[in-house]
């Protein structure tokens, strides 16, 4: 790339990003990186990121988070010094334990002034090396692009997480005469052992009730072909975690699928795991569903299939550890498994595991006048107006708990979940990454009333960017009820769970998105109809029926209560 007239650290920020192809900024100027901004806002070149101004930090972080999330590649969050880079916090810890890839480039105040009480002069790098994969400092401005290709490189690395690097005011400011690190092809990883993988296909063909539990990393677009193969000529049983939802396809949804795990317990897919005499996990993280939880008893046979190494634990030993390329690995399986079926006492098992699965997502019938909404009569209007092409992002609290468990998807990271690290108000940010990558689908967000005000005004992002999101609030009418709902059960009583009402209508309209409200249950499906119809940001507000939800907490994990 030729070198520029005045060229300074934040052209070579700037032309950095280009290199890696980003495609989306988002974040919030100051005076430390206005240079940078100036010239994302101000360039000439079609490869120059476009600049999305969001409305708080946190939220530009999780806007960055979602991009990784959908798209398997970095997205990029940029603030200023202080305030503007440790508002992140949440953000990044929130990205790095869930595996989504991305870059965090913050101001600082200029190198003379880092040991100094001065204005905005925190240890950033410092700050975020804990919740991060790489967490730095420039201070040598020739050194900027190459701080940024590391940075990205480990991002991108399994297992995938965020990267940090603090930029003082006054490197963004000099001269910089070192050409851009160029764009560099990924590293690319070759299959596992394929004597190894021999030996898996008869270990599978040998066991009784094999299970394939297939996490986070199986959801990329080449494993999840991979898989879809061996399903196809096999009818080996899937469960999936929740960041694994949609790798199974309605064309395998009768025949394959028993259903999801995480935070609940005594699910079909818990008790297929426990039936079964070797699970196969794919692309599997700890943190997506403890292994404690689904074999506490320590006696499952567990092979792993990944593109790196397992954590290892008295509930997760690996009998064996297929490390490579995840759908290299598993394209070498196929041959060895075609034809492959369930037969025996396991067979009818599995028909019994799906009954199970169909009857317990039907809603209960209700009066013409009652006004709240039944969780189940809420997700399967949402099922029925869904389309497998649209992006559901799912907020933290009780309704999250509904949808994981009932609502379907059919592609992979078409149904996001904060399952690790359970991060309110990540939803609508989510839904405006999916909208910005998705353009051609309507995107759903879900939140409660609770956890919605945590990111609630970048629907004023969302309507100046002329985004197509519905953003469904279930409205308990003032709590957090996923705390309610466990602290009842634990002492008879909640406490901190209470909070004033919200018009969610006019409250829509004054930032000029399309305010729905559902005023009868018996209302629900026209309303619905009438939002997915409606163009631009729709906000509808769902008054919900939790009291179910004590039935429900019965089998919640006992780490969650």
């Amino acid at each position: 790339m030729a070198k520029k007239k005045d060229y300074r650290g934040a052209d070579a920020i700037v032309d950095s990003l280009k290199n890696h192809d980003v495609e989306y900024v988002f974040g919030i100027p100051g005076a430390k990186v206005d240079r940078v901004f100036e010239a994302l806002e101000h360039s000439d070149d079609p490869k120059t990121p476009k600049l999305i101004v969001t409305r708080h930090e946190q939220n530009a972080a999780f806007m960055a988070a979602g991009i990784g999330r959908i798209s398997g590649k970095p997205g990029v969050v940029m603030t200023t010094s202080g305030p503007g880079a440790s508002n992140l916090a949440t953000g990044l810890v929130t990205a790095t334990a869930e595996g989504d890839p991305m870059l965090a480039i913050s101001g600082q105040v200029p190198r003379a002034d880092l040991l100094r009480l001065t204005h905005q002069s925190i240890r950033s790098a410092a700050l975020f090396e804990p919740i991060t994969k790489y967490s730095a400092e420039v201070q040598e401005p020739e050194n900027v692009s190459e701080v940024i290709a590391n940075a990205w490189q480990e991002a991108s690395s399994s297992k995938q997480g965020a990267s940090f690097i603090s930029v003082p005011g006054d490197v963004v400011n000099a001269p910089v005469n070192n050409k851009p690190i160029a764009p560099r092809q990924e590293p690319t990883l070759g299959p596992a052992s394929p004597a190894e993988t021999t030996l898996l296909a008869q270990e599978i063909k040998s066991a009784k009730l094999p299970v394939l539990l297939v996490g986070m990393r199986a959801s990329s677009p080449e494993v999840t072909q991979a898989i879809r193969n061996i399903l196809d000529v096999t009818d080996l049983p899937v469960v999936e975690t929740f960041q694994g939802a949609g790798v199974i396809s309605r064309e395998f949804e009768d025949k394959n699928f028993y259903g999801r795990v995480g935070l609940f317990r005594n699910q079909p897919g818990d008790q297929l795991l426990k039936r079964s005499d070797l699970v196969i996990a794919i692309g599997y993280d700890p943190i997506e569903y403890e292994p404690r939880n689904w074999n506490a008893e320590r006696d499952a046979r567990i092979i792993v299939i990944d593109d790196a190494p397992a954590q290892i634990d008295h509930n997760f030993e690996p009998e064996k550890e297929l490390v490579g390329d995840i759908a290299q690995t598993l394209d070498f399986l196929l041959p060895y498994l075609r034809g492959y079926e369930i037969d025996g006492d396991a067979h009818k098992y599995l028909g019994e595991l799906r009954k199970k699965l169909q009857n317990r997502d039907i809603p209960p019938k209700v009066d013409a006048n009652t006004v709240e909404s039944h969780p189940l009569a809420i997700v399967q209007s949402l099922q029925n107006h869904v389309t497998d092409d649209m992006t559901v992002t799912v907020d933290v609290g009780s309704f999250y708990i509904w949808m994981a468990r009932h609502f379907r998807s059919y592609e992979p990271r078409h149904l996001l979940f904060s399952n690790g690290a359970q991060t309110l108000g990540v939803a609508l940010p989510w839904a405006i990454s999916a909208a910005l990558l998705r353009p051609e689908a309507k995107v759903v967000s879900v939140a409660g009333d609770g956890g919605f005000l945590f990111s609630s005004q970048e629907l004023e992002t969302a309507v100046r960017l002329g985004l197509n999101i519905v953003q469904i609030i279930w409205n308990d009418n003032g709590h957090y009820d996923m705390v309610k709902f466990q602290e009842e059960l634990k002492y008879g009583q909640s406490a901190g769970v209470d909070f004033g009402p919200i018009d969610f209508v006019k409250y829509a309209e004054s930032f000029g998105a399309t305010g729905l409200r559902v005023n009868k249950a018996a209302d629900l499906d026209a309303v619905m109809d009438q939002a997915f119809k409606t163009p631009g940001v729709v906000v509808v507000d769902v008054p919900v029926d939790y009291s179910g939800n004590k039935e429900l907490g019965k089998t919640l994990l006992p780490d969650q209560l």
